[in-house]
């Protein structure tokens, strides 16, 4: 970082439409101002690549282990009712807690991180959340835990938007679905490490270490965070990423847009956002249907052990690995930048997943097949759904804010989910002999539907054109 840019990056300082500098009310946590690009090309050249590879390395694998700390719940819920501390409806409570709060803290954050120093901002969001599974460790009151969880919904809300305004920073237009789609491949980890390492702490060390295993985990990645995520490149005296790739697309000439707040909220007025909100939140509602009731459907129904049950959602989540590259790769080369085909296809795999997880022959081998077929499908759509169709139909330069606005719908989704299968889990409930039964046949039709509903709404956007 060049020494002009340092000072005003830690005192918070940019200009406003007039050129004259002021004082951010993000403070610390604003995004420093532009400093003339250097001169030396072999310098900008060297810089862009070195600080590319950070920033993706650290939204990826940093968001990814951070993304544990969302999880943790859901492995914890089966020993957490055996010992009678709380009903699967008061954990559809606890649950609900952080998605209405990562809701509106998506859309909220999202509006602050169009102006944030995504270094700061992302390590903030990530150390706070790691201190609420701490907190949710030592709870066992359905008041405080309903809370703590709450809180750490809203610090969680500080990743995504952190990250995709990080990744368009520094990557052009026709490179987003590539980088998106490997940034996606973070929830895959985080899912991949929940299921499997916090099972096997739950296992051995009882459902408190499944929350502050999360927490150890959150803090080392706030710490890696900081050091390999980058503030924007003109911060550091390099010209803009679509400069230095020559990648304007079909930008014309620059007219004055106003305040960047009135682009922000010209997002509301996309007719196509509003549907594509609606779709992102029904399949939400499958996603975390199988994140937080997967491994106790698994446990109850099928006799897995929890190890086992989070070994085979672990397997969905690395065939969603490559469902997010491929889906990237697929929609930026095959179908030239237009999501909705691959949204398409991968929504069939998805759907295609759960019938089989549900209604196929109940042997190892066929759930194994679902979940890949689920995993790579869901995360494929995900991808677009979640934010990638967003951050094209929107102006680049209010990313932040289309993912935030996506967010509220994907995350509102997901905590009526939450209750919703919480209570219908509850109600197919019975006592036999002191020994609980489950009967899901209830919330499997609520998590299908969804997904079927999702996909139809997915594909009335078929002729929806990417913004320039």
């Amino acid at each position: 970082m060049t020494d002009t840019a340092r000072p005003a990056e830690l005192t918070g300082v940019e200009e406003d439409m007039s050129g004259t500098p002021r004082r951010s009310r993000l403070g610390f946590l604003a995004s420093g101002p532009d400093v003339p690009v250097m001169a030396d090309q072999r310098e900008i050249d060297r810089l862009y690549r070195s600080h590319r590879i950070r920033v993706m390395v650290g939204i990826t694998l940093c968001y990814g282990f951070a993304y544990t700390c969302r999880l943790s719940l859901g492995m914890v819920k089966k020993p957490l009712i055996d010992a009678g501390i709380f009903t699967a409806s008061d954990l559809g409570t606890i649950g609900s807690a952080l998605f209405y709060t990562y809701a509106f803290g998506k859309l909220f954050n999202g509006f602050l991180a169009d102006h944030a120093n995504q270094k700061r901002f992302l390590a903030l969001g990530f150390l706070l959340s790691a201190l609420a599974n701490f907190a949710m460790g030592f709870s066992a009151t359905l008041l405080v835990a309903t809370i703590a969880w709450g809180l750490n919904g809203w610090f969680q809300s500080f990743g995504a938007p952190s990250s995709v305004v990080a990744m368009t920073g520094w990557f052009s237009n026709k490179e987003r679905g590539r980088t998106y789609g490997i940034w996606s491949t973070a929830h895959s980890i985080g899912e991949g490490l929940t299921f499997l390492a916090t099972g096997f702490f739950v296992a051995w060390f009882g459902w408190r270490a499944g929350f502050w295993m999360p927490g150890v985990v959150g803090v080392l990645s706030a710490i890696a965070a900081y050091f390999l995520v980058q503030d924007r490149p003109r911060t550091m005296g390099l010209p803009a990423v679509a400069d230095w790739k020559n990648d304007h697309g079909e930008v014309k000439p620059k007219k004055e847009m106003g305040s960047v707040l009135r682009a922000q909220l010209a997002v509301l007025k996309l007719p196509a956002i509003w549907v594509l909100g609606v779709a992102s939140a029904l399949n939400y509602v499958t996603r975390y249907a199988i994140d937080g009731w997967g491994v106790l459907y698994l446990q109850e129904t099928q006799g897995y052990s929890i190890t086992a049950a989070g070994t085979i959602l672990m397997i969905s989540t690395l065939a969603g690995m490559a469902g997010a590259i491929a889906f990237g790769f697929l929609s930026d080369n095959t179908f030239k930048g237009r999501r909705p085909p691959a949204n398409l296809i991968f929504g069939l795999l998805e759907i295609t997943g759960l019938l089989l997880f549900f209604f196929g022959p109940q042997s190892t081998a066929m759930i194994v097949f679902s979940m890949l077929l689920f995993g790579a499908g869901l995360t494929g759509l995900v991808t677009s759904l979640g934010g990638l169709f967003a951050v094209d139909i929107c102006s680049k330069r209010v990313a932040g804010a289309a993912m935030g606005v996506i967010g509220v719908f994907s995350y509102l989704g997901a905590a009526l989910q939450e209750n919703i299968s919480g209570r219908l889990i509850q109600n197919g409930t019975t006592m036999v002999d002191g020994v609980r039964h489950y009967d899901f046949s209830a919330p499997i039709i609520f998590w299908i539907s969804s997904a079927v509903l999702s996909l139809v709404l997915a594909t009335c956007l078929w002729r929806t054109k990417i913004a320039d």
